[in-house]
């Protein structure tokens, strides 16, 4: 059986501060909790490869299901310790390929082309790009084999500019997720701020914020 491959960042903070982020924990914890459950594995992969930082803001809403991956030592280890590099991946073993987020996927994740051929050998293999939050990051410059950007004409949704707001990093932020994505031709659609909200699009899933990682990682499990 194929395995699903996760996106991780390797930011510790906001670019030009010394304000700490990375990896919004729960955004990996409870995806991974319900496809592992169903009997998929998970392998975890980062731009740099070995350390993944957890964003200090994203433990306050951390449960005991979220606590339970966490706290484990194949998270500990394979995650946020020894995360593979990706020219240590084969895209043909995965039938998935999930970018969580945290802040920081917005300094790592938008420019790596490494990640960008293995997402599109996922997905033109008949695998699955999907992606919660900040994460959407990782699919706004992939481009097919005509050089057109895969989410052109496709719907899909991110933390939003509302978001962005009532998180008070507008200001921060390099960019935002809604203007580059109609930038590049998608349908961007948005629900309530902080409500799960997640949008199917052909083999592109993706969720709005971090409140729609379980309905991310459901539909994925749907749709397999």
């Amino acid at each position: 059986m194929k395995k699903i491959l996760v996106v991780l960042t390797n930011i510790t903070r906001y670019a030009n501060t010394t304000e700490a982020t990375g990896l919004w924990i729960g955004e990996a914890t409870e995806f991974v909790e319900e496809v592992t459950k169903s009997g998929l594995e998970v392998d975890y992969v980062s731009p740099k490869g070995g350390f993944v930082p957890v964003d200090p803001r994203s433990m306050k809403y951390a449960d005991e299901s979220t606590f339970s991956i966490y706290e484990s030592e194949d998270f500990q280890n394979r995650a946020l310790r020894n995360s593979m590099h990706p020219s240590d991946v084969n895209p043909n073993d995965y039938i998935a390929i999930y970018y969580t987020g945290g802040h920081g996927v917005m300094w790592d994740f938008p420019n790596n082309p490494e990640l960008q051929q293995i997402s599109l050998t996922i997905y033109n293999n008949g695998g699955y790009i999907a992606s919660v939050c900040h994460g959407i990051a990782g699919l706004l410059n992939i481009k097919d084999k005509n050089g057109d950007y895969l989410i052109r004409n496709k719907k899909i949704t991110g933390f939003t500019t509302t978001e962005e707001i009532l998180s008070t990093k507008k200001s921060i932020v390099p960019f935002l997720n809604k203007d580059i994505a109609i930038k590049h031709g998608a349908i961007f659609q948005k629900a309530r701020a902080f409500r799960s909200f997640v949008v199917q699009d052909g083999n592109l899933i993706t969720g709005q914020n971090p409140f729609s990682t379980r309905e991310v990682a459901k539909k994925l499990l749907t749709n397999l």
